[in-house]
């Protein structure tokens, strides 16, 4: 099978390597280069959550839904009044 790359350096996998490999839209897909130049690919694993904690700073304290829900309407009216 083969696939072309666009000028935006873009490929669509066949539908037969989709169906294979069980790929939905938004799904994400892995390359793994090996020594002999061939690459294979496979539908990448879904990260847990568990994994991702920790990536963003803890918050210096605790905040209260009163505060939370405040925030976000503060949030929206901002980004309203800029349209």
């Amino acid at each position: 099978m083969l696939a072309t790359m666009t000028s935006k350096s873009q490929i669509t996998l066949p539908k037969d390597i989709r169906a294979l490999l069980q790929l939905e839209p938004g799904d994400k897909v892995a390359f793994l280069p090996l020594p002999d130049g061939k690459i294979v690919v496979s539908k990448a694993k879904k990260e847990s959550f568990s994994k991702l904690r920790g990536l963003l700073p803890q918050p210096t304290r605790a905040y209260s839904v009163d505060e939370m829900n405040e925030a976000v309407q503060k949030g929206v009216a901002k980004q309203h009044a800029g349209a």
